[in-house]
């Protein structure tokens, strides 16, 4: 009898502890994904394809503002800046997003995205340069790459071991994870620092304003003032009115003298103004999961921060978003109206060219 119960509990443990093998074996195998992401050494044209996907997924959501001159004009200030950076050489491109949030995204590989809430938001050239170049910086310094390749945060384990252990599987799987991060604003408190100190001394060779982030970062702290949900380019760590401190300081030590605003060739180009984010629409979608799982955003998150980078799924690339839209952030409470903003149907680009004697005119323009 003694025999048979003991056979008994040994045919009713073997599935449980071949189980527990089996969990652990794809722990260990998780484990060497996260560290074989972390060592892998990224090509500059996978860095490209990275940052390529991700744009692809932030107009899928956001649309591309559909006005050629005002986006040769931004690729124009964009391509002045990236040309006296540590990698002037990258295929830059700079893409207006057609969406009321207030935000900016820089894609690895060169690919640098701004919201026609931000240009509305600022009022003169020398702030748009502040915040491009802080971008750029993001972009030369490889933040975002580095950053995921830190956090082992890429969910690729049980895939690698279904047979997906290709270098291009991993990029891909890269790129939703750097999608996310760009959303979310869940850069360091270091790299948010050191691009928004590169990216002044980057304006400031040019001969901009170098308050110009500084006063970008003013507007947004008015703007966002008692919202609990710091969203847009507050999503970053160090608080706002530190960073505006430490960009004063760096003016003032650094003894930075450039006060070009460019205030008329500006508002030649930029017509319209930020909408109040109380008028923003906001997606229904909200943070809706990664890659477009369908699953429901997770309520009440007042910690979650939104957007220089804010959590939202990738998008299917279809107009439905923008059908499941349109109640007004303040009245549908729901949503971080410059992380989940509603935005365009067309996701084009318009493919804007722009010659070595275009920027050299540009620059001439930097005056006043």
């Amino acid at each position: 009898m003694r025999a048979a119960v003991f056979i008994l509990a040994s045919l009713l443990a073997a599935p449980a502890h071949a189980q527990f093998g089996s969990i652990l074996n794809k722990a260990q195998k998780a484990k060497d994904t996260a560290d074989k992401v972390a060592d892998l050494n990224i090509t500059e044209e996978e860095e490209r394809k990275l940052g390529e996907n991700v744009s692809t997924s932030l107009r899928d959501k956001f649309g591309v503002y559909q006005d050629a001159e005002v986006a040769k004009y931004v690729t124009l200030v964009g391509n002045v800046l990236a040309q006296g950076s540590s990698r002037a050489n990258l295929n830059w491109t700079f893409i207006v997003l057609d969406t009321d949030a207030v935000n900016a995204f820089a894609a690895p590989g060169g690919i640098i995205h701004v919201t026609r809430g931000l240009l509305g938001l600022a009022k003169n050239e020398a702030e748009l340069a502040g915040v491009l170049g802080h971008e750029i910086t993001h972009v030369t310094a490889k933040h975002t790459v580095r950053f995921i390749q830190k956090s082992k945060g890429i969910s690729v384990g049980s895939d690698l071991a279904g047979g997906g252990s290709t270098r291009d599987y991993i990029i891909s799987k890269m790129s939703e994870k750097a999608f996310h991060v760009l959303l979310d604003g869940t850069f360091s408190r270091e790299d948010e620092n050191e691009a928004d100190k590169a990216g002044v001394e980057l304006a400031n060779k040019l001969g901009y304003a170098a308050n110009g982030l500084a006063e970008v970062l003013k507007k947004l702290d008015a703007r966002n003032s008692g919202r609990e949900d710091r969203n847009g380019l507050f999503a970053s760590h160090p608080d706002t009115k530190d960073r505006i401190a430490k960009i004063e300081k760096e003016v003032k030590d650094e003894k930075l003298t450039g006060s070009a605003t460019v205030s008329s060739r500006y508002a030649k180009y930029i017509t319209f103004d930020a909408k109040p984010i109380e008028e923003i629409a906001v997606s229904t979608e909200g943070a809706a999961g990664l890659a477009g799982d369908g699953k429901e955003a997770k309520k009440d998150e007042p910690k979650k921060k939104g957007g220089l980078f804010g959590k939202v799924g990738l998008s299917s690339g279809s107009q439905a978003q923008n059908t499941q839209t349109t109640a007004s952030a303040g009245s549908r409470g729901v949503g971080i109206p410059d992380r989940d903003a509603t935005g365009g149907s067309n996701k084009s680009t318009l493919g804007v060219k722009i010659t070595p004697a275009d920027l050299v005119a540009f620059k001439k323009g930097i005056v006043g």
